[in-house]
C-alpha cells in the first residue's frame, strides 16, 4: 500500500511538472534573439504575435529588448517564477543553461536546440536529462519544434501559427511534419487545441504526454506520429489506461532485425506487424497515411464510438451508395439490410423507384424535408447504430439547406450517443456546407468512402475498448521451477538452445499437450522406446548445432516395426555427420506418430521495442512461404488469442471448410494463452520459440505439439 501510495504521488508531481511546461504561466525563452530569421527570435515573435497572456522573459546576454520585451542575461536575474524554458540554445551550452534552469526553480525544459543523439551525440543528451532530473525538472525533445496550445493561446515554438481551433491533439516525433500539419489544419478543417513535438524523446516521451492528455480538458482524442517508442510496454499501459480515443500513423515499418533469425518466428518478425498487434492490444485506432489521419481525427475527437454492427446509410445518389457500400466491405462494417419496419418508414421519403433496404437510395428527388425526416427517424430507431449520410450536389437542391436539415434532425432526435458521418459530393457549395457541418461537429467528407472509413474507425475504437478486459494467466511458479531447472542445466553446458525434449518438458509444464518423447543414445535403446510408446513412431536428430532437423535429413516418421527403427537409426546419424561433422549430438529422439491434423505454428520473438510476443498461424513447412501469421504481445488474454485464430488468412480452414468439420479452436486458444503465460515468465530467459507443427483436431479433440524449439538469449 505504502508504495502504491508513493507512486501515486510521484505521478501526480510529474504530471504538475509537464501542466507548467505545456500550459506555462510564465516562460523563458533561453537564447532568445533580436535578428529576424533565427529561431530565438521567431519564438519570442510566436508568443506575442499568438497572444500568450502570461510573462514572456527573453533571456540574452548583449541584447537589453527583443520585440519591446526586456532582456535578462542569466535566467537567475528574472525577477519573477518560471514555469517554462524554451531553449534555443547551442548543445554546448546546455549543459550551462540546465543547470541555471534548475537553480531558477523552472519546471519544464522545451528543448528546440538539435546536435544531440540524432548527431551521435547521445551522453551529452543523457547528461542533460540527468541534469535537469536532480533538479525535478522534465525535458521535451530535444531536437523539436516546440509545443503550442490554443486554449492557452501558447505558440512555444518556430511554427508559423496556432493550429485551427479543435477538441483533438496532436502528438508528433518528427518537426518539420508538425510544421506542415500546422498549416494543413486550416485547409483540411480539422482542429487541434494542441501540438506538441517531442523530437529525440529523451526524456518526457508518448506514454508521457498520453497518461497527461487524458486529463487534459481541452482534449477529446489524441493522434500521435510515431516513428519509433523507446519503451513498448510503458506505451501500451498508458494507451489502455486512456479515457480518450488514440490514433496513430506509424512510419518507418520496415523488418527491424530479424532477417537472419534462428527460428521461423524470428524470420517472420517485423515492425510492421509487432507495432500493428500492439496497438491493437492497446485499443490504439491505426491511420493508413496522413490524410487518414486527419480524417479519422476529425470524427474520433467529435462523434461517440459505434458500439454495435448496423451501420445505416442514407444517399441520394445510387453511385455514391454503391462505392460506400463497397467500402463498408472493405473497411469492416459490412452492411445488412434493414429491417421491415425501418423499410417501410423510409419508403415514406422516396419515389416508388427509390430503394428502401440499406443503402437507403432516396433518389435525386430527395430534398431538405425527406433528409431531415429519414436522418431524425434513423438516429432515433434501436436497430441503427450509426448513419452515413450521402449527397450528390443537383440543381433542385441546395446544399446549405441539406447540411442545415441533417445538422437540426441530429439536434432535434436527442440522441447523442449514436455517431453519424456526412459525405457532400458536388462543387462550391458542397464544400461550403461541410465546412458548417464541420464547424458544428459532424464529420464530413470530400468522398463517400471516406465517410464510412472514418465510422469503422468509431467501430473499431468501441471494440477496442471492449477487448481491454484481460483474462489472461498469472503467473505459475511451479512451472517457472521446473523451466529455469532445464534451462541452467543447458547454460551449464555451454548450450544457447535447448533439445527438443527439454523443451517440450518446459511445454509441458506451462500446460501445453505434447507428443510422447525419450531419448535413445544406441539402437536398442531406440527400439525399446519404440516399443513402450507403440508403433507408428518418429525418429529425430537431438542436437543443439542442428535446428532445423529436416534440413540435415534427421527426421524419419511412420516407423512401423523394430527393423525400422534400427535403418531410422543408422541413417539420421550418417545424415546428421554429412551435414555438420562437428555437431554435438546426444541422440535420437523417438517420438509417438500423433494422428494427423491441420499444421499450425505456435511462436515467439523478444522484440526490441515490446519485448516478449507471440505468434500463431499456418504451420508446417510452408509457413514462411505463406506468411499467413498474426503477432501479439504478453500476455495474451484469451479473446486477443481467438482474435488471433481469427485474422489469419487461412481463418476458414480452421472454421471447417470445403465439407471438413471445424478444429478444435477453443483449445488453440487455450494454448496460446498457455504459452504466452510461458514466454512472459521466462522473458530473461527465452531469446526465440516455435511449435511447430502444433497437430490441431477435430472440435472437442483438442492438439499435439509434435515439435519445439527454444532458444536461449546470451548471458
Amino acid at each position: 500500500m505504502q508504495y502504491m501510495k508513493k507512486l501515486q504521488e510521484e505521478l501526480a508531481v510529474d504530471k504538475d511538472v509537464i501542466n507548467k511546461m505545456l500550459k506555462p504561466k510564465s516562460v523563458a525563452v533561453v537564447g532568445a534573439s533580436a535578428t529576424p530569421g533565427k529561431i530565438g527570435y521567431a519564438v519570442v515573435k510566436n508568443l506575442l504575435k499568438d497572444g500568450y497572456k502570461g510573462a514572456i522573459y527573453p533571456i540574452n546576454q548583449k541584447e537589453k529588448e527583443i520585440l519591446g520585451l526586456k532582456c535578462y542575461a542569466k535566467i537567475q536575474d528574472v525577477p519573477g517564477e518560471i514555469d517554462s524554458a524554451i531553449m534555443c540554445v547551442p548543445a554546448d551550452a546546455m549543459k550551462e543553461v540546465t543547470i541555471e534552469c534548475g537553480k531558477k526553480g523552472v519546471k519544464g525544459l522545451i528543448v528546440i536546440t538539435s546536435g544531440f543523439s540524432e548527431v551521435g551525440r547521445k551522453d551529452l543528451e543523457d547528461e542533460i536529462v540527468s541534469i535537469a532530473h536532480s533538479y525535478g525538472m522534465r525535458v521535451l525533445g530535444p531536437n523539436i519544434v516546440g509545443s503550442l496550445s490554443n486554449s492557452d493561446q501558447f505558440n512555444g515554438s518556430f511554427a508559423p501559427c496556432l493550429p485551427l481551433p479543435g477538441k483533438a491533439s496532436l502528438i508528433t516525433q518528427s518537426g518539420a511534419l508538425l510544421i506542415a500539419l500546422d498549416m494543413a489544419t486550416y485547409t483540411r478543417r480539422v482542429g487541434f487545441d494542441k501540438l506538441v513535438s517531442i523530437g529525440n524523446m529523451a526524456d518526457v516521451d508518448f506514454a508521457d504526454l498520453i497518461e497527461w492528455f487524458n486529463e487534459d480538458e481541452d482534449t477529446s482524442c489524441v493522434s500521435l506520429y510515431v516513428e519509433g517508442l523507446r519503451d513498448g510496454r510503458k506505451f501500451m499501459d498508458a494507451a489502455r489506461n486512456s479515457k480518450k480515443p488514440i490514433i496513430a500513423l506509424k512510419s518507418g515499418v520496415s523488418a527491424h532485425g530479424a532477417a537472419a533469425a534462428a527460428s521461423h518466428t524470428g524470420s517472420l518478425a517485423g515492425a510492421a506487424k509487432i507495432y500493428g498487434s500492439a496497438f491493437k492490444q492497446a485499443a490504439v485506432i491505426q491511420a493508413s497515411d496522413l490524410n487518414n489521419l486527419f480524417d479519422r481525427t476529425l470524427a474520433l475527437s467529435v462523434q461517440p464510438p459505434m458500439k454495435g454492427d448496423h451501420m445505416l446509410i442514407l444517399t441520394n445518389g445510387g453511385g455514391v451508395g454503391v462505392l460506400a457500400t463497397d467500402a463498408a466491405e472493405k473497411y469492416g462494417v459490412p452492411l445488412q439490410f434493414a429491417p421491415p419496419e425501418v423499410q417501410a418508414e423510409m419508403k415514406k421519403h422516396m419515389p416508388e423507384f427509390g430503394s428502401a433496404k440499406n443503402p437507403v437510395d432516396m433518389t435525386g428527388m430527395a430534398g431538405n424535408e425527406w433528409y431531415y425526416e429519414t436522418v431524425k427517424y434513423s438516429l432515433t430507431n434501436e436497430w441503427v447504430d450509426s448513419l452515413v449520410v450521402l449527397y450528390c450536389e443537383t440543381a433542385m437542391t441546395n446544399p446549405t439547406e441539406i447540411a442545415d436539415s441533417i445538422k437540426r434532425a441530429v439536434d432535434e432526435s436527442g440522441i447523442k450517443d449514436k455517431p453519424i458521418t456526412v459525405s457532400f459530393v458536388g462543387g462550391e457549395k458542397s464544400d461550403k456546407a461541410m465546412g458548417w457541418l464541420v464547424e458544428h461537429g459532424i464529420p464530413a467528407y470530400f468522398a463517400p468512402d471516406v465517410a464510412v472509413n472514418t465510422m469503422a474507425a468509431l467501430r473499431e475504437y468501441a471494440i477496442l475498448q471492449e477487448n481491454k478486459k484481460s483474462d489472461g494467466m498469472k503467473a505459475d511458479e511451479k512451472a517457472r521451477k521446473i523451466a529455469l531447472e532445464i534451462i541452467d542445466g543447458a547454460r551449464k553446458d555451454g548450450r544457447s538452445s535447448l533439445t527438443e525434449i527439454e523443451a517440450k518438458k518446459v511445454f509441458e509444464a506451462y500446460g501445453l499437450k505434447t507428443t510422447k518423447i525419450g531419448l535413445a543414445k544406441s539402437e536398442d535403446e531406440a527400439v525399446k522406446l519404440a516399443t513402450e510408446i507403440g508403433f507408428p513412431i518418429v525418429m529425430k536428430i537431438v542436437s543443439p548445432d542442428i535446428l532445423h532437423k529436416s534440413d540435415a535429413g534427421g527426421v524419419k516418421v511412420n516407423i512401423k516395426d523394430e527393423a525400422g527403427v534400427r535403418e531410422a537409426y543408422n541413417t539420421i546419424l550418417k545424415n546428421a555427420r554429412s551435414y555438420k561433422a562437428d555437431a554435438d549430438i546426444h541422440g535420437i529422439a523417438v517420438q509417438e506418430m500423433a494422428p494427423w491434423g491441420t499444421e499450425v505454428i505456435l511462436g515467439s520473438v523478444n522484440d526490441p521495442t515490446f519485448g516478449p510476443t507471440v505468434m500463431f498461424g499456418l504451420g508446417g513447412i510452408f509457413v514462411e512461404v505463406l506468411k499467413d501469421v498474426t503477432f501479439r504481445v504478453t500476455p495474451v488474454s484469451r479473446a486477443e488469442a481467438q482474435q488471433m485464430i481469427n485474422e489469419i488468412k487461412s481463418a476458414a480452414i480452421l472454421a471447417g471448410t470445403r465439407g471438413e468439420a471445424p478444429k478444435d479452436r477453443k483449445a488453440m486458444a487455450e494454448t496460446i494463452v498457455h504459452y504466452s503465460s510461458m514466454i512472459l515468465d521466462l522473458k530473461d530467459e527465452i531469446a526465440e520459440s516455435d511449435a511447430n507443427p502444433v497437430l490441431l483436431y477435430e472440435e472437442g479433440q483438442g492438439l499435439r505439439v509434435a515439435d519445439a524449439r527454444i532458444i536461449l538469449k546470451k548471458k
